[in-house]
C-alpha cells in the first residue's frame, strides 16, 4: 500500500532520512520504533507530501505521492496527532466531523453530526460529549475525540503519531484496544510511530527500526525480542550501553 525507495531528506547540514526503504503491506500494521529525532515524523510527513524528500521514491497504491490530485490523496488518509490537536474553539462534534464539514467530502451538518456521534461511541464517548469543548476533556478523553476524528471520514490509511503520549499506564492501554479493534473492523492500513513499547506490542504487525536516516531492522512483532539485532535489543530493553548513543 506504501511504499519508500531510498528516502533521503536534509535540513541544512542535519540528513534526516539517508536512504529509507520501507514496505507497508495493504490491511497491515507497522509500527516504527527509534530514539527522539531520528526522523520518524518526518518520514510521516514525507509520505502526506508536507515535506518534500531530497531523494528518493514514494507510492501510495502505486502512485507516487506528487502525482494526481492531491485533495482526492489526502482524503485517502486519517490521522491521530500527538496530543489530539483539537482545535479549542470548535464543540466536540466539530472537531469530529471537521472534514465532513468542508471539501470535497462536504456533508450537510445534520449528517456530520450525526457521524461525529457515532464514532464518539466507537471510542467510548457518549452523545452528550459532542457539545462540549475540549477544554473541558481529560487528556484520555481528548486522545479519544482525536481518534474518532482520524476515522470519521472511513479512511483507508491511518496515520498514528505517539498515540500514548502523556497518558497514564491504563488510559494507554484503553486507547492502544481501541485502534487496534478499529484498524481490523476498517481493514484500514495503519504506520503509527511510538516510543512506548506497550503500544508497539499490542498494535503492530510489522515493526521497523529507524536509526541514523535508515531502516535497521524491520520484521514481525512476534520476533522483537529474538531479532537479534543491537540497535532493536538495546531500544526495546532501554539499555544505555549499546550501539545507541545515549544522553549524558
Amino acid at each position: 500500500m506504501i511504499e519508500l525507495e531510498g528516502v533521503e531528506k536534509a535540513f541544512g547540514d542535519n540528513r534526516v532520512l539517508r536512504g529509507v526503504d520501507l514496505n507497508v503491506p495493504r490491511g497491515s500494521s507497522v509500527v516504527v520504533i527509534g530514539a527522539s529525532g531520528t526522523g520518524k515524523s518526518v518520514l510521516l510527513k514525507c509520505v502526506l507530501g508536507l515535506v518534500e524528500p531530497d531523494a528518493g521514491r514514494i507510492t501510495v497504491d502505486g502512485i507516487d505521492v506528487n502525482e494526481g490530485d492531491r485533495d482526492a490523496f489526502l482524503a485517502r488518509f486519517g490521522m491521530l496527532f500527538q496530543g489530539a490537536a483539537l482545535f479549542d474553539s470548535l464543540p466536540v462534534w466539530q472537531n469530529v466531523a471537521f472534514r465532513l464539514l468542508r471539501g470535497a467530502q462536504k456533508r450537510p451538518r445534520t449528517e456530520a453530526r450525526e457521524i461525529a456521534v457515532e464514532k464518539l461511541r466507537r471510542v467510548g464517548l457518549s452523545p452528550d460529549v459532542a457539545d462540549k469543548f475540549p477544554a473541558e476533556l481529560s487528556g484520555g478523553m481528548q486522545k479519544r475525540v482525536g481518534l474518532a476524528r482520524a476515522i470519521a471520514a472511513e479512511p483507508e490509511i491511518i496515520f498514528f503519531d505517539e498515540p500514548t503520549t502523556g497518558l497514564d499506564p491504563i488510559m494507554a492501554g484503553v486507547i492502544n484496544d481501541l485502534i487496534r479493534e478499529i484498524v481490523t473492523e476498517m481493514g484500514a492500513t495503519a504506520v503509527a510511530i511510538t516510543h512506548d513499547m506497550g503500544s508497539v506490542r499490542e498494535i503492530a504487525d510489522t515493526v521497523a527500526m529507524l536509526h541514523d536516516g535508515v531502516i535497521k531492522w524491520t520484521g514481525p512483532v512476534g520476533t522483537l525480542d529474538a531479532s537479534g539485532d543491537p540497535y532493536v535489543d538495546q531500544f526495546i530493553h532501554g539499555r544505555t550501553e549499546g550501539p545507541i548513543a545515549a544522553l549524558r
